[in-house]
């Protein structure tokens, strides 16, 4: 099994909940956004069309302080003691946003441990401002005789801190379901020779030795230098912004956190789930080490960003083995998505902007007058293709509109997308007779302005530049030399 999920995290717990009731998953991993009103982003291309950086908000950790409270008269139908804890926290004075982010992540790990086997263990990656509060929750679920260790997780970094100490490590709760979870002891090296000295111990050739105080002698051992084993302090170091496994998300965990915790609570073949998996350090952790992996994300880049870092990584093949949920496959269910919800048109456009076309929402539409933009590079220039997307009634009034959006904006190339039903001739022929993109230069002709259907891009049919996109994600550490090519097909 081999899963991605777009969506909310609990959705997907309740379903899998009702297909496994007694639990399918060996090893449950997450480092959801702390309770920080911080944005989590990737980096993207400047909506302002300029050569420099500029953030998405992609990843945002907002918790409602309406909605928790039908959450939390769930929990009360399903864990009075824990129910009875959030609701004290409700009435002391703790502040409404904590109690509403403890709540939302209370619901979720009730169903994450019904998920889990019996031999299964958890890890809760948290930080400070809400790791003891989460102790609590955590106690309560999996039972405090379960809990197993708080790890640190030491790293150095940079830090200016002024009015108090250097912040430099993280916390990860570990709890198992029963008393019978897995565990593969791995170990760590000894001490640095320096340390070796002070203790009187010593190491020659890879075997650990003992010093003969009084004759200053080393006696070899025959056991082999393996280390000893890991303690709960794990000294990883954190990622460096040069780091060749860096994809530009600032949250994002070092490959060798995962590798200690899959290897410690799993075994080769068993299921990996990460309900909060980001850029999906555990997906491809748990893919290296010969796991079967979940992932859910309730960002569509999210999702994106995973099956593009497998497909960097492994090459265009890996995505016949894992599947993708969440996303319309059919022109029935892009309807939906068009129409069915209370934020359709914005989410109809999202999916076809940065999922469909790898593109940039433009969240500044309003202003500028078009919904979504690409560049491409030729010739040492950079160009740009705008993007405009009708998901009700397209009409040719809406063309000539974006016409001139493309004409102001000095546009490479403009692409006007809605459903094939809603293309007139009279649409086809007002954008043919914009003429081409500099067709004389590149010896074949690319429509000025493209009009193209959501019918098109599920076949695969995608915008035409003289040269392909420039990728809006940096891309993972591939294992292979070869450079391969792939389109928005392969990842979804």
């Amino acid at each position: 099994m081999k899963k991605l999920y777009f969506g909310d995290n609990l959705d997907v717990l309740k379903k899998m909940h009702n297909q496994y009731p007694t639990g399918l998953i060996d090893l449950i991993y997450i480092d959801p956004p702390f309770n920080s009103k911080r944005n989590y982003n990737i980096l993207f291309e400047s909506v302002a069309l300029t050569d420099t950086k500029a953030q998405k908000e992609a990843f945002t950790d907002t918790w409602s302080n309406v909605s928790y409270l039908d959450t939390l008269n769930e929990i009360h139908s399903i864990d009075l003691n824990l129910y009875s804890y959030l609701n004290a926290l409700d009435n002391i004075g703790i502040s409404k946003s904590a109690v509403s982010y403890l709540t939302t992540m209370a619901i979720r790990i009730i169903y994450m441990h019904k998920l889990l086997k019996d031999t299964g263990s958890f890890y809760l990656h948290c930080d400070p401002t809400m790791s003891h509060y989460l102790k609590i929750v955590c106690d309560l679920i999996f039972r405090a005789k379960n809990f197993q260790n708080e790890i640190i997780w030491y790293y150095k970094r940079w830090s200016n801190a002024a009015r108090n100490y250097q912040r430099m490590h993280d916390v990860i709760l570990f709890y198992s379901k029963t008393d019978k979870y897995v565990f593969n002891v791995q170990y760590q090296e000894y001490s640095k020779p320096e340390a070796i000295e002070k203790t009187v111990r010593g190491i020659i050739d890879g075997k650990l030795v003992r010093l003969k105080d009084e004759q200053g002698k080393y006696i070899e051992r025959t056991k082999p230098n393996i280390g000893v084993p890991c303690h709960d302090v794990f000294e990883i170091q954190h990622l460096q912004p040069t780091a060749k496994e860096r994809l530009g998300y600032p949250t994002q965990k070092p490959e060798t956190l995962l590798e200690r915790i899959i290897k410690v609570s799993s075994n080769e073949g068993d299921l990996i789930g990460d309900f909060f998996c980001g850029c999906g350090t555990t997906v491809a952790v748990a893919q290296k080490l010969n796991r079967s992996w979940i992932g859910a994300d309730i960002s569509h880049l999210a999702v994106k960003l995973i099956a593009k870092r497998l497909i960097d990584t492994y090459g265009a093949e890996i995505r016949n083995n894992f599947e993708i949920f969440g996303f319309p496959k059919d022109i029935s269910s892009a309807k939906e998505l068009a129409t069915g919800t209370m934020h359709g048109r914005l989410k109809f456009e999202e999916w076809i902007i940065e999922v469909m076309l790898h593109g940039v929402l433009n969240t500044r539409k309003n202003e500028i007058g078009f919904d979504g933009y690409l560049t491409f590079n030729i010739s040492n220039k950079k160009e740009t293709v705008l993007i405009e997307v009708k998901s009700g009634n397209a009409t040719i009034t809406q063309v000539n509109h974006f016409i001139k959006t493309v004409e102001y904006k000095k546009a490479g190339i403009g692409a006007f997308v809605c459903f094939k039903e809603q293309i007139t001739s009279g649409m086809l022929q007002t954008a043919k007779r914009q003429g081409y993109y500099s067709e004389k230069t590149f010896g074949a002709n690319y429509d000025k302005i493209q009009i193209i259907s959501v019918e098109d891009l599920l076949e695969g049919n995608l915008i035409k530049t003289p040269v392909s996109f420039k990728t809006t994600f940096k891309s993972a550490s591939k294992k292979s030399k070869e450079k391969d090519r792939y389109s928005t097909r392969d990842l979804f």
